[in-house]
């Protein structure tokens, strides 16, 4: 009969050899994409001119590849997370967080 302990090393072995083989795994490569690879990519679906209108206005992490715009999918996952808007308590926190290190002489 297997010891509490018996059952436990196996288990361990077994999780050792999940993460010996996930660190092994081949990284994944970049992902170029065009208009309508990013039009069909990004969460919203927009339309092929609100993408050229983001180009223009340089809200979105292009390339340029002579008259084809092309984007790169991690570029676009970092701009896509970095919208994060902080809600009105949190912009108020950090205003009065400011003005208590002024005052402290802190800044």
């Amino acid at each position: 009969m297997p010891t509490k302990l018996d059952i436990l090393e196996e288990k361990v072995n077994r999780l050792v050899a999940l993460v010996e083989k996930l660190t092994v795994a081949e990284p994944v490569q970049d992902q170029w994409m065009d208009v309508d690879g990013l039009c069909s990519y990004h969460p919203d679906r927009p339309a092929k001119k609100t993408v050229y209108d983001w180009v223009t206005l340089r809200r979105v992490p292009y390339h340029k590849d002579g008259k084809r715009l092309r984007f790169l999918k991690s570029e676009i996952d970092a701009w896509l997370a970095g919208g994060y808007h902080k809600t009105d308590d949190e912009m108020q926190e950090a205003a009065v967080d400011y003005v208590n290190q002024k005052r402290e002489g802190r800044l």
